[in-house]
């Protein structure tokens, strides 16, 4: 009869195998970990890049003419009007989180807020589309501003900044004219 004989290399092969299987499933796992944090860290990157993009770029644009009334043209103009729409490729606009700076060389930093509706004051302004009071600015949409000031007198510079809630404010200059009457462009 055949003797059995005890040979062991058989295990130590299975043994090399079990080992190299099991750092190959350590390193899939440890790879996957890796590329998973890599790409979550990617997208927010991403999402950082368009919000830094969406808060430098001026999503409002001036339309036509400034007017200035002036309901007693010797005290100066009163009142001011413009008309306002969004940049191409904009998203909308809600003008009730909309600020209005107004100052000359003569009179302080005066902040506008928005008024839902009625005449504006010398702290709020209004906004109308069509006639109507509107709170939202949508891409294709012209909003007439409109609001109140202490008389500006003749030839005095006038600063304007728009301020929405997201994006880049909206700054310029007007100079009243050297004669003022009932309705001046600015």
């Amino acid at each position: 009869m055949t003797q059995l004989q005890s040979d062991e290399n058989g295990f130590t092969g299975l043994e090399a195998a079990i080992v190299l299987i099991a750092f190959v499933v350590v390193a899939a796992v440890f790879s996957y970990v890796v590329l998973g944090a890599g790409f979550f860290a990617t997208e927010r990157a991403s999402e950082t890049v368009y919000r830094g993009v969406e808060t430098t770029s001026t999503n409002i644009q001036m339309i036509g003419n400034m007017y200035g009334i002036a309901s007693n043209p010797e005290n100066g103009i009163d009142e001011i009007w413009f008309t306002i729409g969004l940049a191409p490729g904009s998203s909308s606009v809600d003008l009730t989180k909309m600020k209005i700076i107004f100052s000359t060389p003569a009179t302080d930093l005066q902040t506008l807020s928005y008024k839902a509706e009625g005449n504006p004051s010398l702290t709020e302004f209004s906004t109308e589309l069509d006639g109507k009071a509107v709170d939202t600015m949508a891409q294709g949409q012209q909003v007439e501003v409109r609001f109140m000031v202490a008389p500006v007198p003749a030839n005095t510079k006038m600063n304007i900044e728009l301020r929405p809630a997201v994006g880049a404010a909206l700054p310029f200059a007007k100079i009243s004219p050297v004669t003022i009457t009932k309705t001046n462009v600015l």
